[in-house]
């Protein structure tokens, strides 16, 4: 076994220590990726910040929502809730993080569908003011069901 020691004075070894943990925080802060503002987490407290992040996506809604409805997602996602995640997942929306948690549904009636004038509905799910999931629909004969997110028309 071989030991090797070394003498420093008090104040090189804090030096040298402290470079170290710079260059460690600055390798951190390198290696950690940018967050882009869609990526941060948006909190919509109010009924106006629903209504504004809905038409940033691009739909005119009415004011005030149709519905608000309020319910707890099971601890793991099942049927319907498993075929309605696949719709969510390629908008960027995932539910089954937040499994086990009470989530609020807010529905407005949608003013600029490109294919019907009336009758269709925004469903936007938040849980703790973040949305997690989104759709389009339409009830009814002739109903139809769509991401809420959708590619510029």
């Amino acid at each position: 076994m071989f030991i090797w020691t070394a003498k420093f004075p008090a104040l090189k070894t804090l030096i040298i220590l402290l470079a170290a943990a710079m260059v460690g925080l600055a390798f951190l802060i390198m290696r950690t990726p940018p967050t882009t503002p869609d990526e941060e987490a948006r909190i919509l407290e109010t009924n106006a910040d629903r209504v504004a992040y809905l038409r940033e996506l691009g739909w005119e809604v009415e004011e005030e929502p149709v519905e608000t409805y309020e319910f707890l997602l099971p601890e793991t996602l099942e049927e319907p809730y498993l075929s309605y995640n696949a719709l969510q997942l390629p908008q960027g929306y995932d539910l089954g993080p937040h499994c086990g948690e009470s989530v609020s549904r807010y529905t407005y009636a949608v003013t600029n569908h490109p294919n019907r004038e009336k009758g269709v509905q925004a469903n936007l799910y938040l849980c703790n003011g973040i949305p997690v999931a989104g759709d389009i629909f339409c009830p009814g004969a002739n109903g139809f069901q769509e991401a809420l997110v959708q590619a510029p028309r």
